[in-house]
């Protein structure tokens, strides 16, 4: 197989070729004819099922349009205009009713197009046709099939190089294996907020997966000390129906106009949002909402099927929220109940699958039969069922017994984050890679590749860990290293001639798609380092106000550079990301965005990560509001001054603006300035004890002509850790002695260089954290 790179330099090579002198002598016979290169298939994920290479590039311009030829097809162009714009800085028109023209990009609709095998549905249903020629024409039978068409273009553009607006020529028909390929986010047990499930929508399209299931209510799975009316548990919709009303948890949840507003997103990017309503395990929201419904008195996360008004509110739940669903199917749990109570659990069952085919929806669970009743008999055969473990209802068993199947196996695709069971740190990306398709299940439980009854796969979060502290940057970072793989293995199975450290590479390259709010990826330029794109402010002083934080990124290269986001990252504290939509800048251009830094980050050390580059890349920092960027402290210690107290022997004519504090603010536009007599001292009451080890004293022109620096342990006694004899009256580095740790340091002047006071725009001293020693020690 002709790597990418190869391609690129060969097709470079036939270019200059074609060019040069000799190249147009051969085409008179004067020389032998060097043949055109063929393009390698382009590097997207999910690899193409198939491709026809051709010679050269197509390159759009600002001239080119987006040619609509069909009214179905808006939303897909609309999708793509902005996607373009954020991808490859094109801003392009959308046109409807006229020829298309070379550099232009056509959608069309064809209902007897080749989109895969004849008489496969899902070929049908998903299936595209892609030409890249003097225009690039992407063709389906349905909107699917073109929009995924347009997530292969963006990647072939994202994984161009060095720049994103060229196209390798040839063409492909593609399809995928599987109708489900999904990924499944318990939001019951943590609630993670909207951005990152809009965000979690776009990863999914980008990589041609189509379902995502969001599990809506759970509990811990352990009740403290044995009382469940302790446990953390919770429902995330919030319904405005009086009936329902503290219902929804109050740490997030979701009302009608935002679950819409999701449902709006997943459909612009052809994405199904399967919901799922636990019961009758997994339950403890609806008992803490209705104790009497619960087993054990309702001490229990699992509700009782006993009483017929259980299922009746059950019933209700369904009732109230199902309207609000647009996916045709919806999942109803039904896992990881007491096997004792099996006849009451197919009564369930069977009502329940009854109840939401009535709403007009078909039902989808939690594959259980075999350890719940040994097999299917008696229980509803219109359900779809989710084989999420062997012995619960494995693969083979599930599509044996008729039921429509999807492959969550847990041993497999189950993240638990930070467990120590269920890929706690994430999937066994290489055992995926070597072995794993949507009908393995393992155990003995393998499907026949190719039955009608797999319907697909999924991965699956589970948080049980509720507890844990970490959050959805923490999340992803454990669902990125196989994301893509496990689409790739969805739609395509395996590719031939591609290592798994080679398909990483060209995951880590296409990154999470356009247009996320906070979703960056951790694996971009996985494999190339010769593409830098972390790089690291010098230190900067924030107090405790907010301060406004300017970064500029600036091109240094030869070659034009793209950049996608800035990710502002501090020592301490959350992230911080601003979008450069898909920033182009030319050798010597630069683009700043501004932070606002919290109030609280302290003395932090910014990396700014840009995320989507290409290319060489500076930055650098500055601050307003008088609060400068600062070099780094000396290896090894740490700032002390910025959160210590500062007092002083005296302060010139007791005027605020010359007042003790402002040595330690930060800022050289402020100081203190003491009464015009020597042996007048400024004095840091650190915020923690610590071992000092140096110190930094810039100083206004009236300075100390000599000054000692002190050190004590409680604020009365002091001892001279260094002694200055010639001050600079500019800046003094002092290298302090004594290794106990100390809580109190302070200059004390000893004779004036002026016949004012002492002035000091910033007294910082340097050290590292430490406990005092004991006295008598």
């Amino acid at each position: 197989m002709i790597s990418h790179r190869t391609a690129v330099i060969a097709t470079l090579l036939s270019t200059f070729t074609l060019l040069a002198p000799g190249g147009l002598a051969s085409a008179a016979g004067s020389s032998p004819a060097v043949p055109p290169t063929v393009n390698a298939k382009p590097a997207v994920v999910p690899a193409l099922q198939t491709w026809t290479g051709a010679s050269g590039q197509l390159h759009l311009t600002s001239a080119s349009r987006i040619v609509r030829e069909d009214p179905e097809l808006t939303s897909v162009a609309n999708e793509l205009k902005a996607d373009l714009r954020d991808v490859a800085g094109l801003k392009l028109p959308v046109v409807a009713g006229v020829r298309p023209k070379p550099g232009d990009v056509v959608l069309s609709l064809d209902a007897g197009a080749n989109v895969g095998p004849a008489g496969n549905a899902v070929a049908a249903r998903e299936g595209y046709r892609l030409d890249v020629t003097n225009k690039v024409t992407m063709t389906a039978r349905t909107t699917t099939g073109t929009y995924w068409a347009t997530r292969s273009l963006l990647q072939m553009l994202v994984s161009g190089y060095p720049e994103r607006t060229a196209v390798p020529k040839g063409s492909t028909v593609d399809w995928p294996n599987v109708a489900v390929r999904g990924f499944m986010l318990d939001v019951g047990r943590r609630w993670f907020g909207e951005a990152y499930l809009r965000d979690n929508i776009r990863y999914l399209s980008w990589f041609k997966l189509n379902t995502f299931q969001i599990h809506l209510n759970d509990n811990e799975i352990q009740a403290p000390s044995g009382d469940w009316s302790k446990a953390q548990s919770a429902f995330r919709l919030a319904s405005d129906n009086p009936a329902f009303a503290g219902l929804a948890a109050k740490d997030g949840s979701l009302t009608r106009t935002e679950w819409n507003g999701l449902e709006d997103l997943a459909a612009q990017r052809h994405v199904s949002l399967v919901p799922e309503i636990d019961s009758p395990a997994h339950a403890r929201a609806f008992i803490n909402f209705k104790p009497e419904i619960g087993l054990n008195g309702g001490n229990s996360d699992h509700l009782d099927l006993s009483k017929p008004e259980t299922t009746t509110f059950m019933k209700s739940v369904l009732a109230e929220f199902v309207p609000w669903f647009r996916s045709p199917v919806v999942h109803v749990g039904l896992d990881e109940y007491p096997r004792s109570l099996e006849p009451q659990y197919k009564a369930y069952t069977n009502t329940m699958a009854a109840y939401v085919r009535s709403l007009g929806k078909t039902p989808r669970a939690w594959g259980s039969l075999t350890e719940m009743a040994g097999g299917a008999t008696g229980y509803d055969r219109g359900l779809e069922m989710v084989s999420w473990n062997n012995g619960w209802y494995g693969g083979k068993s599930s599509v044996a017994d008729g039921y429509p199947t999807i492959n969550a196996n847990d041993g497999d695709l189950y993240i638990v984050p930070f467990a120590n069971y269920y890929h706690g740190h994430g999937l066994d990306g290489p055992s995926l890679y070597a072995g794993w398709e949507p009908h393995v299940f393992g155990g003995g439980q393998d499907v026949d590749k190719g039955n009608p009854l797999l319907l697909g796969a999924m991965s699956a979060v589970w948080n049980d860990l509720v507890h844990e502290k970490y959050g959805p940057a923490d999340v992803h970072r454990l669902v990125e290293p196989t994301f893509g793989l496990l689409a790739h293995k969805m739609w395509r199975g395996p590719e031939s001639g591609l290592s798994y450290s080679e398909f990483m590479t060209r995951v880590g390259r296409l990154g999470v798609g356009p247009r996320t709010e906070e979703l960056t990826s951790t694996l971009f330029n996985a494999g190339d380092p010769g593409l830098p794109v972390t790089l690291t402010t010098p230190k900067v002083v924030v107090q405790g106000k907010p301060v406004t934080l300017d970064v500029q990124v600036r091109n240094t290269g030869a070659g034009k550079v793209t950049a996608r986001q800035l990710v502002l990252t501090p020592a301490k504290g959350a992230p911080l990301t601003k979008s450069l939509g898909s920033a182009v800048l030319k050798p010597g251009d630069g683009i700043v965005r501004a932070w606002t830094v919290p109030a609280g980050t302290d003395v932090s050390t910014f990396t700014v990560t840009v995320k989507g580059s290409r290319g060489t890349l500076a930055t650098s920092a500055s601050a307003r509001g008088g609060i400068p960027v600062v070099p780094a402290p000396p290896a090894g210690s740490e700032y002390l001054s910025f959160d210590a107290k500062v007092t002083a022997s005296s302060v010139e004519g007791d005027l605020e603006r010359l007042a003790a504090p402002n040595a330690a603010d930060g800022s050289l536009e402020t100081r203190w300035a003491s009464a015009y007599t020597d042996g007048e001292w400024l004095q840091l009451e650190l915020a923690r004890p610590a071992k000092v080890t140096s110190a930094r004293l810039t100083w206004e022109e009236a300075c100390a002509k000599a000054y000692a620096i002190q050190t004590s342990v409680d604020g009365s006694t002091w001892t001279d850790a260094a002694t200055v004899d010639a001050s600079t009256c500019k800046t003094d580095e002092v290298t302090l002695t004594g290794t106990q740790p100390v809580k109190f340091v302070r200059m004390k002047g000893v004779k004036r260089a002026t016949t004012y006071g002492y002035s000091l725009y910033e007294f910082w001293v340097f050290g590292t954290p430490a406990a005092l020693t004991p006295s008598g020690s």
